[in-house]
């Protein structure tokens, strides 16, 4: 009975494993250290299908470490491109980070020179204000001495009497009458006699 009748298709290391397990049961002529191989035809035919089973595993597992190889390099690829994606978004974050502390930095300076400016105006205008005063109070000094000349005037000049008329409105003579007139000057804050 040959090893093939049983309806099995072994690969090509089970065959080679009967090759060996032959061989390794075959007996030692006596008074020799040689052996006798009985079944000769079966181990040829044992090795034969191994040889004819070995090109098609072999192209099997070529191909599967072909397979092997470009789902590696796939995946190498696939590891590639989400750490070049990283490094790129990191890169992004860290611009971004700069922008925005170059930006708080550029604010910072830009409210502090405003607020330089804004003092420096305000210095500039409450200056303006006391010189515009300044010059007001002068204009009011100078109208109060003016106004005050004026009353002062006023209170020296005699007015004439309401019960004279025209014609008597002369300067009266000096005498007791005209001590009398003289002592009579106009006073806004008093009433008339």
């Amino acid at each position: 009975m040959s090893f093939f009748e049983t309806g099995d298709q072994p690969d090509a290391e089970t065959l080679l494993r009967r090759v060996s397990e032959i061989i390794n049961n075959t007996r030692s002529l006596p008074l020799s250290s040689s052996v006798k191989l009985d079944n000769k035809e079966e181990v040829l035919e044992l090795l034969g299908e191994a040889l004819d089973r070995l090109p098609e595993e072999l192209r099997q597992a070529r191909w599967l470490l072909k397979e092997r190889n470009e789902f590696l390099a796939k995946n190498q690829r696939d590891a590639d491109e989400i750490l070049e994606a990283a490094r790129v978004r990191a890169e992004r974050m860290v611009q971004r980070t700069e922008i925005v502390r170059e930006a708080q930095h550029t604010a910072k300076r830009t409210v502090e020179e405003a607020r330089e400016e804004a003092l420096r105006l305000r210095h500039e205008a409450e200056d303006y204000c006391d010189q515009k005063l300044a010059a007001f109070e002068i204009v009011l000094e100078r109208t109060l001495k003016t106004v005050q000349a004026g009353r002062d005037k006023l209170r020296v000049t005699p007015l004439p009497r309401p019960d004279v008329g025209l014609e008597d409105s002369a300067l009266p003579e000096p005498g007791p009458a005209a001590s009398a007139a003289e002592d009579v000057f106009f006073d806004q804050d008093t009433d008339l006699p």
